[in-house]
C-alpha cells in the first residue's frame, strides 16, 4: 500500500459512505458525503498537490484518478471554481 493510500485511511470518519456508494457519486458529491469539501477547498487554495491527492484517496479515488485530478485543478483552476 502506498504512503499516500495510508495517510487516506488514516483519516477517513467512521461515517463515511462506502466505496460502492461513493462509486455512484460525483467527485463534489463524494467530498460532501464524506464531510471533506473544506478540506479539499483549503487544499486547492493552498495549490498543495499532496494534501490534495489524500484527500481525493479519501473519497474513493484511486491513486491514479486522485493525482490525475490534482494536477488538473491546479494547472487549470478557474476551470474548476478555483
Amino acid at each position: 500500500m502506498s504512503d499516500l493510500k495510508r495517510s487516506a485511511k488514516k483519516t477517513m470518519s467512521d461515517t463515511r459512505p462506502s466505496d460502492q456508494e461513493l462509486r455512484g457519486m460525483t467527485v463534489n458529491e463524494r467530498l460532501v458525503a464524506c464531510g471533506l469539501l473544506d478540506r479539499w477547498d483549503d487544499a486547492v487554495n493552498k495549490r498543495n498537490k499532496e494534501d490534495m491527492i489524500t484527500v481525493l484517496l479519501d473519497v474513493a479515488l484511486t491513486e491514479f484518478q486522485a493525482k490525475n485530478t490534482a494536477e488538473a485543478v491546479i494547472q487549470n483552476p478557474k476551470t474548476y471554481g478555483f
